[in-house]
């Protein structure tokens, strides 16, 4: 068989493991509340809130879906025109033409030339976030952070960029299945490392201050037989008025993260109930199935990308000779991102069914269905979230359920408890 025929059958073998692990570790059974309930619910949401929330909403929708078209359409002439592979030449070109300068230099010279042109878009949003209050960072510290994600993604991108190409050098019939095995490895290693490495460059983690709360929350992770490391409390504040809490990291790693202005927002009881939902997490090993989700999508990219990218057509269009030498980077990035776009929906509802069996376990394991409505009351409010959006996009994007899916998951909760 050849390397073709292999990488097919490596190809449905991938995409195959990734149907049975979705279909058993995704909590598929979990429909959302009847919509006679989540009407009821926005009903009794203030009318003020939701009015300035969709305001908000609205206001950064045009700029959201332009930055993906102007993404895509970035790609697409850098990747389907020799335009990228001569931006790759011209990095690579200072270095005698040399592979390695080629693959690093010029593939995180395509990715900066992508990022610099959907730049606008990116400080427009800040905009929107600024005049609504949401975003409590100046310019400077917005630039910083910008320079902050160019630097780790520069770092990150470099190593993957040379050892990709090094392997489609020693092994130019067969680097398909080394770099899904490397692509698989990464997002494994990554879900250990993100957390304990590259977190910090963003935000400071302090211990979260000893005292009742403190205590109740490792009470509640030893009654949920959740070991966590710690509870961490990250300082966000000093970019956002957003609240938020979330689980990172594996085993050794892993750590309840709560924001500062989570903190100062919320009462403790409402604390309780977001940890509580991000014990869930942890409970049902939600981080373990992303990862292994992620690994062996990861590696079925690889060989697809290898299959598509061999394609005559597609190599004449991108002015190259083969999918595995540097030259061709763009294209790889303009098929990964226009497969990310087509694949965004299922991705989202994934997400949203995990999110909901987190809000069934925080549920579950509070008691307390009037304190969980209350804290979705007020991260809607908080975070200026539009408790019930447009069916399109929510259907397209949205990671969680709708605010008003969880408050009438919390009454539904209630009437069966009988509380």
């Amino acid at each position: 068989m050849t390397p073709r025929g292999w990488a097919l059958l490596t190809l449905a073998g991938l995409l195959a493991a990734l149907v049975v692990a979705a279909a058993l570790l995704v909590p598929w059974h979990r429909p959302p509340a009847p919509r006679a309930d989540q009407l009821a619910a926005l009903r009794d949401l203030p009318a003020e809130q939701v009015a300035r929330s969709r305001e908000f909403r609205a206001a950064l929708r045009p700029g959201g879906w332009a930055g993906l078209a102007l993404g895509l359409l970035v790609a697409l002439v850098l990747g389907l025109t020799p335009l990228g592979a001569r931006l790759v030449e011209l990095a690579g070109r200072p270095f005698g033409d040399h592979w390695a300068a080629r693959a690093a230099l010029g593939g995180l010279a395509v990715l900066l030339v992508a990022d610099l042109l959907t730049l606008p878009v990116a400080a427009w949003r800040q905009t929107i976030l600024t005049r609504y209050g949401l975003s409590t960072q100046g310019w400077a510290g917005w630039a910083v952070d910008l320079l902050k994600s160019y630097a780790v993604s520069a770092v990150i991108g470099a190593v993957v960029l040379l050892g990709f190409y090094a392997v489609t050098r020693l092994a130019p019939r067969w680097w398909w299945a080394l770099g899904a095995a490397g692509a698989a490895g990464l997002v494994v290693l990554l879900s250990f490392v993100l957390p304990v490495l590259v977190e910090p460059v963003f935000n400071r983690f302090t211990p979260m201050e000893q005292g009742p709360l403190r205590t109740e929350l490792m009470a509640m992770a030893a009654r949920d037989g959740v070991p966590v490391r710690d509870v961490l409390v990250a300082d966000a504040s000093r970019r956002t008025r957003a609240v938020n809490a979330y689980v990172s990291g594996l085993g050794p790693t892993r750590r309840v993260v709560v924001y500062d202005t989570l903190l100062r927002e919320a009462t403790p009881d409402e604390v309780t109930s977001v940890v509580a939902h991000e014990l869930g997490h942890a409970r049902d090993r939600d981080v373990a199935t992303g990862t292994l989700t992620g690994a062996l999508g990861a590696a079925a990219a690889v060989v697809a990308l290898y299959l598509l990218g061999s394609a005559g057509p597609l190599l004449r269009l991108a002015g190259v000779e083969d999918i595995a030498e540097p030259r061709a980077f763009p294209l790889l990035i303009a098929l990964v991102t226009a497969v990310g776009l087509v694949t965004a929906p299922a991705q989202a509802l994934v997400s949203r069914r995990v999110e909901a069996r987190a809000d069934a376990h925080a549920l579950a394991l509070t008691g307390d269905p009037a304190t969980f409505e209350a804290m979705q009351r007020r991260l809607a409010g908080v975070n200026l979230a539009d408790p019930d959006p447009p069916r399109w996009e929510y259907l397209y994007s949205a990671s969680h359920p709708s605010t008003v899916e969880r408050m009438a998951a919390a009454r539904a909760y209630a009437r069966e408890a009988g509380r």
